[in-house]
């Protein structure tokens, strides 16, 4: 079973290079919220996740591009979902041995990735169904 589109129409591609686009965003802005790329928060374990974020949203984009749709808005959609969950964890009861952004629900660059993981989720969960639907051909 192939998971490649068959000729793509102009259209689909516009919207696996928005899904590429919103995946590269969401990396950019956990980059920036951890001080560089070579930099890792602390405690460990999150500046772990981070760097780990980072790395399968630009596999996910690659994979977008590529053509390979079904693995390519899956990942995409883990890309969405772990930074909220992390986001209401971290600003609501805390994560072990990490209470810095308890209570902190209006940070910018916060509010900026709710955004783009937001809209990435509701442009990736229907076409990663659509794409279970399709047969190869």
């Amino acid at each position: 079973m192939s998971h490649r589109t068959a000729r793509t129409p102009g259209a689909a591609w516009a919207v696996r290079g928005v899904g590429a686009l919103l995946c590269l965003a969401v990396a950019a802005i956990h980059v920036v919220d951890q001080g560089g790329i070579t930099t890792t928060r602390d405690p460990r374990y999150v500046g772990v996740a981070y760097h780990v974020l980072e790395i399968a949203a630009v596999v996910a984009a690659v994979l977008l591009l590529a053509g390979l749709v079904r693995p390519g808005w899956l990942l995409a959609a883990v890309v969405a979902v772990g930074p909220l969950l992390g986001y209401v964890l971290s600003r609501g009861p805390g994560l072990p041995g990490y209470s810095d952004d308890i209570g902190n629900w209006t940070e910018p660059l916060g509010l900026a990735s709710l955004a783009v993981e937001g809209v990435l989720l509701l442009l990736s969960v229907p076409l990663f169904v659509r794409s279970l639907g399709r047969r190869a051909s």
